[in-house]
């Protein structure tokens, strides 16, 4: 594949979808001047995420959106050549999901719907049942949303499937239960950039992190998007600012320079997990 560009985007989206596709618009565009062939937008990029984490409200949800829709397809129209991915809230039937879809002007590549849910999106979403990786113009592909990649089986799932970049979808806020006064003391904050960095250095893949901005009801999301190595160096980020993180790297060859020596995913010994696994 050679060099390419990975933007991770982020940004702040609300319930406005008529505002939040022209924003998404305006991302790609920059985006595209800046020869970025994969973008990453953030979890919720279509209608906001929830407005209370703990008790959300169900007559408030985000407009539930279905992946044959107008909206997706509208996405992947300004996408084109573009590989895009982005966050929405899923219809199907009675039920809803946290997921996200993986576009280009041809259409939807691969989706996921969000596994791992905290306290209260129960509430709100059913969840996903499995991880996956895709074949895309820039390599193959897998998908985790927010509280996802807190679990490293998402990650090393999608890395034995063969995934050499891991995009990871978030609408992750600052800590619910003990807020600090500063966003970068703030323990999430840590926690965030420690597992974009950890995912991607133990299954030695590339990692393009997007995270919401602003504020949804009483959360205040933590912006910090990034593209990791497949060493676990932050290779380009926003740091607490809206827009977007773009990195320069041909993935294959540092993936390749990355396992040289050790091969993470050749040196596991799954028999001896068993007992985890069942615990």
């Amino acid at each position: 594949m050679g060099l390419i560009r990975i933007g991770a985007v982020a940004a702040h989206f609300g319930r406005d979808l008529d505002f939040d596709l022209q924003r998404i618009a305006t991302l790609i565009e920059h985006a595209r001047s800046s020869g970025v062939s994969l973008l990453v937008l953030p979890d919720a990029a279509l209608g906001g995420y929830l407005a209370d984490l703990r008790h959300p409200d169900p007559e408030a949800l985000p407009p539930a959106l279905e992946i044959e829709g107008p909206e997706i397809a509208k996405v992947a129209a300004l996408a084109a050549e573009m590989v895009v991915c982005l966050g929405f809230c899923e219809a199907e039937g009675e039920s809803r999901y946290n997921s996200a879809v993986c576009v280009t002007g041809d259409g939807v590549l691969g989706r996921h719907r969000k596994v791992h849910q905290p306290a209260g999106e129960s509430a709100a979403y059913a969840p996903g049942e499995r991880f996956a990786a895709f074949d895309t113009p820039i390599g193959r592909l897998g998908m985790l949303i927010d509280y996802d990649k807190t679990f490293p089986e998402s990650a090393r799932t999608l890395a034995i499937d063969g995934a050499e970049v891991l995009a990871c979808l978030s609408a992750w806020p600052t800590s619910i239960t003990n807020r600090a006064p500063r966003m970068a003391q703030d323990r999430q904050s840590r926690l965030f950039d420690l597992y974009d960095q950890a995912r991607a250095a133990e299954n030695q893949v590339v990692l393009a992190s997007s995270n919401q901005t602003g504020a949804m009801g009483g959360m205040r999301f933590l912006g910090q998007a990034k593209v990791v190595g497949p060493g676990g160096d932050i290779l380009a980020r926003t740091w607490a600012k809206a827009g977007i993180a773009v990195a320069e790297l041909d993935v294959q060859a540092e993936i390749a320079t990355a396992r040289r020596v050790l091969k993470h995913l050749d040196e596991r010994k799954p028999e001896v997990y068993v007992g985890a696994r069942r615990s």
